[in-house]
């Protein structure tokens, strides 16, 4: 592999390895550092323009590519392959099986070969396989085509979030994510207007009507990957642009807020595996962006339907491009949202308060009759709906330790979030429509819970910060006694100076 994208370890100079026994004292000495503000600005400037764009950029595509399916479909797909009844549904759960299935071994490959390799070569897997499904004949190949996605997307979202986790300190994660997430509603108004666009030519090729739309979007994707394949790099310690100065204090700076850690890119070990798996609040987090992609998924991909229901009068093309509106919505309050909790550095509350909005939409599409005050509802329900994916991913982050752990725990919580996409591809049934009674009142139902898991989870951090900050230095001593520092390393969110960030 090349030099510039080999995976590095390297040291904290405050706390050199060996195999002594460390003090807590010693330990909670190492995170006290305080950094230049101005240099710390421009360095994050800095980041921000190497990194955000390319990955957002990605996950644009990744996100275009599954959900395409959805525009397709109002282009004659189930016609030409012969779905009737559940097909459309099937074909899509397809997708979530394997995508579910490959979430952790993605992620341990992507911090086994590094994020600048792996997630380009993901996307450019996408792609091929998003232009060989322009080529299905029947459903069989069509299912065929959706599994092979789901292997290759897999990786992308925990990969992106853990590969963010690497540059940024936790206050700052919720809005870059944010900035990357961004793309998951960008990528339904983009979609929408690409699949309108592309549905005005008579031909691409051989292709026509649906098939030209995997055909010319998985091009682009594969086209991306390729280019940005050679301009990603891992991490601070490889990244060309910047300076000796830059990466020190880049590296000193994630350092910092790793209780217990003496290496920026830990070697996986069984412990730290085990500490992402079991983090209470990753588990916690985990069941919110289950229930939130419940929603976010149905919206992607049933908005064409519902919008197809609402007015059955207009044309494939004007009903494409009635899409785009809800999702540029969401894509607004995505970033405001999560730009406020890097501001207050805070995510728990802002997650809470996505509940309540989201149950008035899908309340009122479940009541009312009149066709406007429907689509309306759609722009209330997606103007909450997405920034849990910035908010989750970055709650994760900022409630994991070692580099090991917090990947384990990020891809944790994307495999639930993607169970939930599953059991979305079955809440929008042909035979429920035009109202959805039954695809309507879920998503209400788990918007529902995500306030009530929010709330719970923020008040039991709370209850057990206040237990730990009435320990005495004694006492943390004595927790810590008889250990090697590759034992408190391996601690995570177990160590005693370790504090939940709500």
């Amino acid at each position: 592999m090349d030099e510039n994208k080999d995976i590095a370890v390297e040291q904290h100079e405050s706390a050199p390895v060996d195999s002594q026994t460390a003090s807590a004292k010693e330990v909670e000495g190492a995170t006290t550092t305080v950094f230049d503000p101005e240099k710390e600005t421009k360095l994050r400037r800095k980041i921000d323009r190497f990194i955000v764009p390319p990955v957002a950029l990605l996950y644009l595509f990744c996100f275009i590519d599954r959900a395409n399916i959805g525009n397709a479909r109002l282009a004659n797909l189930e016609v030409d392959l012969g779905l009737r009844n559940q097909d459309f549904n099937i074909i899509l759960s397809m997708f979530y099986i394997t995508y579910s299935l490959c979430e952790i071994p993605s992620i341990l490959l992507c911090k086994y070969i590094g994020p600048g390799y792996f997630l380009p070569l993901a996307t450019f897997g996408f792609g091929i396989v998003t232009i060989g499904t322009a080529f299905c004949k029947n459903k069989g190949q069509m299912i065929a085509c959706r599994i092979l996605l789901g292997v290759f997307e897999s990786g992308m979202l925990p990969g992106v979030a853990y590969y963010l986790s690497r540059w940024y300190r936790h206050a700052e994660l919720s809005f870059r994510l944010g900035m990357y997430m961004l793309m998951t509603p960008l990528s339904g108004a983009f979609g929408g207007l690409l699949a309108s666009g592309i549905l005005s030519l008579d031909r691409v090729g051989s292709l026509t009507q649906w098939r030209m739309i995997f055909a010319v979007e998985g091009i682009i994707t594969s086209g991306v990957a390729f280019i940005l394949l050679f301009l990603l790099t891992d991490s601070p310690l490889t990244a060309r642009w910047l300076t000796s100065e830059e990466k020190e204090l880049a590296i000193s700076r994630v350092m910092s807020e790793r209780v217990g850690q003496e290496e920026v890119l830990d070697k996986m070990n069984l412990a730290k595996i085990k500490n992402g798996f079991s983090n209470p609040i990753a588990l916690v987090t985990a069941f919110i962006f289950f229930c939130g992609n419940v929603v976010v998924l149905g919206i992607s991909f049933f908005l064409p339907t519902i919008i197809r229901t609402i007015y059955p009068g207009v044309t494939t093309v004007r009903q494409q491009l009635l899409t785009v509106p809800p999702y540029l919505v969401g894509a607004f309050f995505l970033l405001l949202v999560s730009w406020l909790a890097t501001r207050y550095n805070t995510r728990q509350v802002f997650i809470f308060f996505s509940a309540p909005t989201v149950m008035a939409g899908y309340a009122i599409l479940l009541s009312s009759m009149n066709a406007n005050v429907r689509y309306a509802a759609i722009f209330l329900t997606a103007s909450a709906a997405f920034f849990g994916g910035s908010l989750c991913n970055a709650q994760c982050s900022a409630n994991t330790v070692s580099d090991t752990a917090r990947s384990v725990a990020i891809g944790t919580n994307t495999l639930f979030g993607y169970l939930g996409g599953l059991v979305a591809t079955w809440t929008y049934l042909p035979w429920d429509g035009p109202m959805y009674p039954i695809g309507n009142g879920l998503n209400l139902a788990v918007s529902g819970a995500i306030g009530v898991a929010s709330i719970g989870g923020l008040i039991w951090m709370r209850v057990d910060n206040k237990r730990r900050d009435a320990r005495t230095p004694a006492e943390k001593e004595e927790l810590l006694m008889g250990m090697s520092r590759v034992e408190i390393g391996n601690l995570d969110w177990k160590h005693p100076d370790f504090r939940w960030k709500p």
